[in-house]
């Protein structure tokens, strides 16, 4: 099972859009859900988030924060990476992306692996969409089907 936990609502419509469609393609590989917590006060935010994040984790998961200095993959080393993780012992993998300021060290330090999608910085809701669809072009490679050509 995947679970995605990031901070905030989606708002813009079109990449609400496209969430909800990788979301849907997703559904065909891996049960999956989307915990959202609730945007932190200025000045505290980061502080706040983590602490939410932290309480959305389970004890038992698998657990991949986004950071902009995370691990760089190719899509066919992170399929690779994600048959790791599923065949762990581990009851699930948590999506982690933060708000605006970032991840608190407390949520960068209980992660299991840190990722990073790009050298480039992304709004954190356009990172939820390339995760997504990054996600879904691992499972058709994975699967081989013909998506990732």
């Amino acid at each position: 099972k995947f679970r995605f936990v990031w901070v905030g609502k989606t708002r813009e419509p079109n990449l609400l859009n496209l969430q909800n469609e990788y979301l849907s393609r997703l559904s065909r590989f891996v049960r999956s859900e989307v915990a959202e917590v609730r945007e932190g006060r200025p000045g505290i935010a980061k502080q706040e988030e983590g602490e939410a994040i932290l309480e959305a984790l389970g004890p038992a998961s698998f657990v991949v924060a986004l950071e902009d200095t995370g691990k760089q993959m190719t899509s066919h080393q992170l399929a690779a990476e994600i048959e790791k993780w599923m065949n762990s012992s581990k009851r699930d993998v948590v999506f982690i992306i933060g708000g605006a300021e970032g991840l608190s060290s407390e949520v960068a330090e209980r992660a299991d692996i840190r990722l990073s999608l790009s050298f480039l910085t992304f709004t954190h809701e356009m990172a939820r969409v390339f995760l997504l669809e990054q996600l879904y072009r691992a499972f058709t490679i994975i699967r081989g089907y013909p998506y990732q050509k």
